[in-house]
């Protein structure tokens, strides 16, 4: 194992076996690189870049109690997208990046603005997809949409920088949009967990090594 990571680090091994099974890098360059990270196939092999995490960016998740299959969620899309509705999505992507670069979160609701996937499934698989996004930007949330393929409603929120605990209550507006969602959830008898939290800048890290890094004299992160 040693041998096979020494020989194809630098071709990020992980990457290209997670990536291939699943298709894509969405989920698997976050979770080894954390952060928010850009993914691609360049026609040899996956590639990803990270993207910059603006100062404050709170997360409010609704997370239902049921699972979403993305086989049901793919389903209820249509096997062709229009010049128009492409066009729109370009632009929305490219106004997200931006948003995030110039870390404008004013701008992430247009940002994430969508017509391939939202209103589909929002009309054949989670009526509560928009009044929960309306309710969650109404009570002050930066932006709101489905998270992948569903059924979880994501919230972005803005606060001071650094642990939101340690931050006083008017920098804050995840606890009332995270109220806001709540109450649309119940409207619409759907049953679940709020989850409030922060980016994560680190993926996947070693915890244990043998033989281990540090030595007597010199010790690593987590003492590794």
């Amino acid at each position: 194992m040693s041998f096979f990571f020494s020989r194809c680090w630098g071709s990020e091994a992980l990457l290209q076996i997670a990536a291939d099974i699943e298709g894509h890098p969405d989920n698997v360059a976050p979770v080894i690189y954390g952060g928010i990270q850009l993914g691609i196939h360049n026609g040899t092999r996956w590639t990803t870049e990270r993207l910059p995490i603006p100062p404050g960016l709170q997360l409010v998740m609704f997370i239902p109690d049921f699972i979403g299959k993305t086989s049901a969620a793919r389903a209820v899309l249509g096997p062709t997208v229009t010049r128009e509705e492409a066009s729109f999505n370009i632009g929305r992507v490219a106004f997200l990046v931006n948003a995030l670069c110039q870390q404008n979160l004013d701008n992430l609701k247009f940002g994430v603005q969508d017509k391939l996937h939202q209103p589909q499934r929002g009309e054949k698989l989670y009526t509560y997809l928009f009044p929960m996004i309306e309710a969650a930007e109404n009570a002050g949330a930066c932006c709101a949409y489905l998270s992948g393929a569903g059924p979880t409603v994501m919230a972005i929120t803005s606060g001071a920088s650094g642990d939101i605990f340690t931050q006083r209550e008017k920098e804050r507006t995840d606890w009332a949009v995270a109220q806001a969602m709540l109450q649309v959830a119940d409207e619409f008898g759907i049953k679940g967990k709020l989850v409030v939290t922060q980016a994560s800048y680190e993926g996947a890290k070693v915890v244990k090594a043998d033989p281990p890094f540090s030595t007597g004299d010199i010790t690593f992160k987590d003492n590794i």
